[in-house]
């Protein structure tokens, strides 16, 4: 019985080990993460208005409250961040943290409301002058992920993208496809942007995953909502 026991503990402190070899840095309510490649740091929003720079081990290198927003989502640009505020807009905040301003944002069809408290937007990626807004649904199907142009001072509806993955809390383009992942089922989605479908689900572990990212280097980001910043290789995935 003893040495029941034992392994048993055993075996809990090792899937402990296994849990949190992955988390780099602590944020709280972590909403989204992206990779700055001019500078080989992460941004990392969350839920309180606070933008984070971190090293790719996470340490924290700034901390900035940005206001009293509900931040869901992030991305860099070279001189700026974008920050997806979920009952409000995307908000443009300059690199040195001395200017912040909303876009305006044209020609969305009509009936289609993007910015809501609790059904607003979830997250935000970015390619090129395209940027990418998945509004919340925790329902399986009628799910949309708005594609905007962004032109100077405005962002321009281009289209919406229609898919069947509930609760995409994070978002980020690369290579044609874009990667989403879903707080509700646990998963990462991969949509091609050519075939206009799904072509990939993967079963992720259990966390509250609010953001996605990837690096040079092979490695993969989570934004966790209950207040970290996880990292994995891409191998683990087998992307």
């Amino acid at each position: 019985m003893r040495y029941i026991i034992m392994l048993s503990v055993l075996v809990i402190l090792s899937s402990c080990g296994a849990e949190n070899e992955h988390k780099i840095a602590v944020v709280p309510e972590a909403s989204g993460i992206d990779y700055c490649v001019s500078t080989g740091t992460l941004a990392v929003a969350n839920d309180e208005g606070v933008l984070y720079e971190i090293s790719r081990e996470g340490e924290i290198l700034k901390e900035v409250k940005i206001g009293k927003y509900d931040l869901e989502g992030v991305v860099c640009t070279g001189e700026d961040f974008l920050l997806a505020v979920e009952d409000r807009g995307v908000l443009r905040v300059s690199r040195d943290f001395g200017k912040t301003e909303f876009l305006s944002i044209e020609g969305l069809p009509k009936g289609l409301s993007l910015f809501e408290k609790k059904h607003g937007v979830e997250a935000i990626a970015k390619n090129g002058s395209a940027i990418y807004l998945s509004k919340q649904n925790k329902k399986s199907k009628n799910n949309i992920i708005v594609e905007l142009e962004l032109k100077q001072k405005r962002l321009v509806y281009r289209r919406s993208i229609v898919h069947d993955i509930p609760d995409v809390a994070g978002l980020v383009y690369r290579k044609g496809r874009l990667y989403m992942v879903s707080d509700k089922k646990d998963t990462l989605a991969i949509y091609d942007l050519k075939k206009s479908k799904i072509v990939r689900r993967i079963e992720l572990s259990k966390f509250a995953q609010e953001g996605i990212t990837f690096d040079e280097q092979g490695f993969v980001y989570f934004a966790d909502d209950d207040g970290f910043v996880r990292r994995a290789k891409e191998s683990e995935f087998d992307f």
